[in-house]
Order: C-alpha cells, then structure tokens, then sequence
C-alpha cells in the first residue's frame, strides 16, 4: 500500500488541500474516498476510478452531482504516490495549463523530496 502524500509549494501552502477545503461537502467526501482508494490500489487503481494522462501524470476521476472533478498526481518510487492539485473539468480534455502545472510540480518534488512533501496525520 503506497503512503499518499501532498505537494508543497515553497511558501508551505499545499495546493490539493487548499482546493479540496473549498468544495462542496459530498465533493469533498467523494474526493476523500478516492484519495482513499488510490492509497489501497497504488498503481492498480483504473478506469473509471483513474487514468493515466501522460509524462507520468495520472488523475483521479470524481463526479458529484453532474460536475466532474480531478486530482492530479505522479508516483515518486513504488512507496509514494503525491497529489499535486485539483480542478473542476468543464472541457473534454484536461486542460493543458494543469497537466504543464502537474509536471513542473513533479520536477521540483523529485529535486528536494522532503522540503515540498506534506504528509497528513
């Protein structure tokens, strides 16, 4: 079972749960609930529950009263999975400002791993 952890920005704020916080409370418990599963199923979570973007970015899939929601995140290891943010999709495709977003987050994790990680207790 990986241990889920959250990107930290430089100034200390973590994007993910700074957005999740802001949603609806059924949003928020659904993302909570898959955060939960990913932790369970790492690399084997799938459709429709996961998908894989590109660049060893992936997001989480949750739908709550018609609004599709995604948390982004990469694999650090066989042990880590990070989530880097969340949106609201309103297009097909996720746009490419969050994935670009998603993969510079990810480079500067792997660079300095224990300053831009956040662990939940």
């Amino acid at each position: 079972m990986p241990q889920v952890v959250f990107f930290r920005e430089n100034d200390g704020s973590v994007p993910m749960l700074e957005w999740i916080v802001l949603l609806p409370e059924g949003a928020r418990d659904r993302c909570k609930a898959r955060i939960e599963r990913l932790r369970t199923f790492g690399h084997l979570l799938r459709r429709p529950k996961a998908d894989f973007l590109r660049d060893g970015i992936h997001e989480l899939r949750v739908k709550h009263e018609g609004v599709n929601y995604r948390l982004l995140y990469f694999f650090f290891g066989r042990d880590a999975v990070v989530l880097t943010q969340g949106f609201v999709k309103r297009q097909a495709r996720v746009p490419a400002s969050e994935l670009e977003r998603a993969l510079r987050r990810r480079v500067v994790f792997t660079s300095d791993p224990e300053r831009h990680m956040h662990a939940e207790a």
